[in-house]
């Protein structure tokens, strides 16, 4: 078996509403062969992997796997449980899994569960799932495998595991329904969207102060800001030589304290030290820049404090042994280590203990000894839990006192998140007020600017606290989700135009708007990223940018499919339409298949949301009898052409709303009531009446735009100021060159083609039309066919030719059967071959007549601009009729057609149509 390529669906998908990795695996020599075809083979696997005894499958009871395993299933699905039993091993919770055929004999897709909180770039699933394959492949190879490469799979998943301190913000964040994205491998977690985002580097937020984390991170210069406040901390200073530190050890006496002036964790911290001997090696080990301070008497006590509040204290013990009176310190350090909540760094609740061998002599013991029954030997001087400690949780003892203090401390820092550490005799007595010249007997040893959570997450003893929740409460006050008002848009045709109209309506006010669509990123109208930009990564750099305040997403079938939706809920979901498009890609071979993956962005829109669905699509009407759409619990608005339309008119009976076309009005009905909004004659794009997907398309934008909280003045006042040629470029677009009209459209579907010819034929007539035409060379044959006749149908002469990537096809190929059936068609039809648009659309000119009209399909916009435009093409607006057009004042590169994209306005262009 072999693993062929491997994807993350980072979000909701087509699976299940969690990330998951889908691997592509081919079986090779075990393609048709079953597990009851092997002997032994259910008996070994078995032994190796005694878990898969419980698994459900598709059973529902413990036990499924093992039957299915017994009576024979397909190894795919042995490698999917395998991958699923070897993650649990290792402490990795998933339980979903899943193996499809991927259309060929022997290879399948296996679809595996990936923990919310795990990074989407981690090596992880990819490990475990050829771990699973060659675990496999060995007992069918009849090998006995015992804890299969369990240690190293382990290992991975501790080190980029997220710490208790980021799971803790992360449980908390999505309790709250917050959407919270981790980065790569680290603790830097993104909560929110748009202007509402917040990021968290474990319990540190982009609040936190630079100034505050710097003046916590000396030591030094925390001592001397605190001590100037008044606030109690033991007497000490800074030694940068020996000679310094042993003079500041017979000032204060001993003991004392020597750590470095900039540690961390507890690193290179000595106590107990009363001699010159023991200050010199203190001062080495510490990296010669250290404070040297008199070690305060009573208990170790860690306060979190939490934007001007106090949400928990613990008391720490240093590691520690207690004696039995059998067995060694080391086999007791043993013991300790066992328990399943150490691990080493910071990635479990508690630390492994390691022995300070120079504690240990001072105390007059040896790994090798044995204590009595009842002694507690110490293992560590400081009590860090990066050194083993252990908590026990004292937050309801905290006296106000001592939480006043705590407070002050970090207000004086300037620091909204602080972990105070104190040395005091008990947590529940006030703090002692200095006195000039008097003995400090309680006070603050440090304050941390990025406090570890654990201590708080799991004490010993006491009551957890959930600071996680603290901390999510303080970035998002108020209840607060942290998101954006959000729409998505998907379907096959007129998504783009869709998306493009809705994000214009609701940029009212100056409403920063962030968009995705088939060309481009764009946020508040200027262009950031040119691309396909209809997948997860382009949905994510809008939400994730700080600026934006409303977000509308084109949602396209690929990125669905390879990568899963880039958020988990929209308010708005908008399917524009469901007709045959790449069809026989990505396991997509019918109508059903298609609307299945574009379903997907109808059951996402969260409880409380709107579905605005076309009623005219019979594909789009059957979307609300799926279980998963869950209707019942958002609001429907339906849009369409047909007034008359059942589903609509039962809709309207019910005091619902729709989008209508009626009496030549774009119309909103709610109930019996109807509030014309525009003329389709006036509606830019729709070229008076005669393109009514264009009328479609916008009504379905009103819909999103109204249920997003837009005015309804406002949507027709944006409606108007809609520049088709500058704010939809390439969708219906119309240019003159001398008396010929040039039609620029992406038409790449029967559907589409047919629209767009029928626009042209009442506005030219059906002996007018001209076409330059390209089709994707990765739609199936019959796809292909069926364009080719529509376009057939539609014009008499034809340029066919050729994108530079012809997909998985031969150069010429696609070309090659559009002729043919085109022919076949309408045999008298006129076509002529071309190399690339440079060719096609010059010569789809030189076969038009006057008063001709040359439609271009293009799949790549921004060179077929610049060609026209150096061909001296000019945007006329929407008249279907030839005119003369004023000349331009300097040279038409496609900037001049369609204006600078960044800025969104055409500097030359107004008022051109006009004349």
């Amino acid at each position: 078996m072999k693993i062929e390529s491997l994807r993350r669906l980072r979000g909701p998908n087509v699976y299940l509403s969690r990330p998951a990795v889908v691997a592509r695996l081919r079986l090779d020599e075990l393609t048709g062969v079953e597990t009851s075809d092997v002997t032994g083979f259910a008996e070994r696997l078995l032994r190796a992997l005694p878990g898969l005894a419980e698994h459900h499958c598709a059973a529902g009871a413990p036990g499924g796997f093992v039957s299915r395993l017994r009576g024979g299933t397909y190894f795919g699905h042995v490698t999917e449980h395998a991958c699923i039993e070897l993650s649990q091993m290792i402490g990795r919770d998933v339980s979903f899994g899943r193996t499809v055929s991927a259309g060929v004999p022997g290879l399948y897709d296996l679809i595996v569960e990936c923990p919310i909180d795990e990074s989407p770039d981690s090596s992880l699933p990819g490990e475990l799932l050829q771990a699973a394959v060659d675990l496999v492949a060995g007992v069918h190879a009849g090998l006995d495998f015992g804890h299969f490469r369990l240690d190293a799979l382990a290992a991975l998943a501790e080190r980029e595991a997220a710490g208790p301190s980021t799971r803790a913000i992360i449980t908390a964040a999505r309790r709250r329904g917050i959407p919270v994205e981790r980065f790569d491998d680290l603790s830097l977690l993104r909560l929110g969207w748009g202007v509402r985002r917040r990021l968290a580097w474990a319990a540190m937020t982009d609040r936190t102060s630079g100034v505050g984390v710097d003046i916590a991170g000396d030591k030094q210069v925390t001592r001397r800001l605190l001590a100037e406040a008044g606030v109690p901390i033991a007497e000490g200073g800074p030694a940068r030589t020996a000679s310094q530190a042993v003079d500041l050890l017979v000032r204060l006496g001993g003991p004392v304290v020597v750590k470095p002036r900039q540690g961390r964790h507890g690193d290179h911290v000595t106590l107990g030290v009363s001699t010159a001997a023991q200050v010199e090696r203190a001062f080495r080990a510490a990296g010669e820049d250290v404070i040297v301070e008199r070690q305060l008497g009573g208990r170790d006590y860690r306060v979190l404090v939490v934007a001007g509040e106090v949400v928990a204290a613990a008391e720490r013990i240093a590691a520690h042994v207690t004696g039995d009176g059998r067995a060694t310190i080391a086999e007791l350090i043993e013991r300790v280590n066992a328990d399943p909540r150490r691990g080493t760094g910071h990635s479990r609740v508690l630390t492994r203990v390691d022995a300070d061998e120079e504690l240990l002599e001072r105390q007059g013991w040896a790994l090798t000894g044995v204590p009595p029954n009842g002694l507690e030997v110490w293992l560590a001087a400081t009590a860090n839990l990066s050194t083993g400690a252990t908590s026990h949780d004292v937050t309801e003892r905290v006296h106000p006192d001592v939480a006043r203090l705590c407070l002050r401390v970090a207000a004086l820092l300037g620091l909204d998140i602080a972990g105070i550490d104190l040395r005091l005799p008990d947590i529940a007595e006030p703090v002692p007020a200095l006195v000039d010249g008097g003995e400090v007997t309680g006070g603050v040893l440090e304050v941390n600017a990025v406090p570890g959570l654990r201590m708080h997450l799991a004490p010993v003893r006491g009551r957890a606290r959930d600071v996680g929740d603290a901390i999510v409460r303080a970035m998002f006050p108020g209840g607060s989700d942290g998101r954006i008002p959000t729409a998505a848009v998907t379907g096959t045709n007129g998504k783009t135009t869709v998306a493009r109209l809705a994000a214009h309506l609701l940029a009212s006010g100056g409403t920063r708007v962030g968009l995705t669509t088939t060309d481009d990123v764009r946020v508040d109208g200027r262009v950031i990223y040119r691309a396909d930009a209809t997948g997860p990564l382009s949905a994510q750099m809008v939400l994730g940018d700080p600026s934006v305040q409303v977000a509308v997403l084109e949602t396209a079938r690929g990125g669905l499919i390879r990568r899963g939706l880039g958020y988990d809920w929209s308010d708005v979901g908008v399917i524009t339409n469901i007709t045959a498009d790449h069809l026989g890609q990505d396991g997509l071979e019918t109508i059903e298949d298609l609307a299945h993956v574009k379903a997907l962005v109808a059951e996402r829109v969260r409880e409380g949301g709107t579905l605005v669905l076309n009623a005219d699509d019979p594909w789009v009407r059957n979307l609300v009898e799926r279980p998963r759409v869950r209707a019942d619990r958002k609001r429907v608005v339906w849009f369409g052409l047909d007034a008359r339309q059942p589903v609509v008119v039962e809709h309207l009976a019910k005091g619902a709303t729709a989008y209508l076309l009626q009496d030549g009005w774009l119309t909103q009905a709610t109930g019996a009531r109807r509030t014309p909004l525009m003329r389709m004659a006036e509606l830019p794009g729709a070229y008076g009446g005669a393109a009514p997907h264009v009328v479609a398309n916008a009504l379905a934008a009103i819909a999103a735009a109204r249920a997003l909280g837009a005015g309804q003045e406002d949507v027709v006042r944006r409606l108007t100021e809609f520049d088709w040629v500058v704010d939809n470029p390439g969708r219906a677009t119309l240019l003159r060159l001398g008396d010929v009209s040039v039609f620029v459209d992406y038409a790449h579907n029967p559907a589409a083609l047919a629209a767009t010819l029928r626009t042209l034929h009442k506005l030219w007539g059906p002996d007018r039309c001209v076409v330059a035409l390209t089709l994707p060379g990765d739609r199936r044959d019959d796809l292909l066919a069926a364009s080719a006749q529509v376009v057939a149908d539609g014009v008499t002469r034809a340029v066919l030719y050729e994108d530079e990537d012809p997909g998985p096809r031969a150069r010429g190929e696609v070309s090659k059967l559009v002729e043919r059936e085109m022919r076949a068609r309408r045999p008298k039809l006129t076509a002529v071959p071309a190399q690339g648009y440079e060719e096609a659309v010059p010569a789809a000119l030189r076969l038009a007549r006057s008063g001709d009209v040359v439609l271009v399909i293009y799949e790549k916009l921004d060179p077929v601009l610049e060609l026209l435009a150096q061909l001296g093409a000019l945007p006329v607006g929407e008249a279907p009729v030839p005119v003369r057009l004023a000349p331009p004042k300097r040279p038409s590169p496609a900037s001049v057609l369609f204006g600078n994209v960044a800025t969104g306005r055409h500097a030359a262009y107004s008022g051109w149509h006009e004349k």
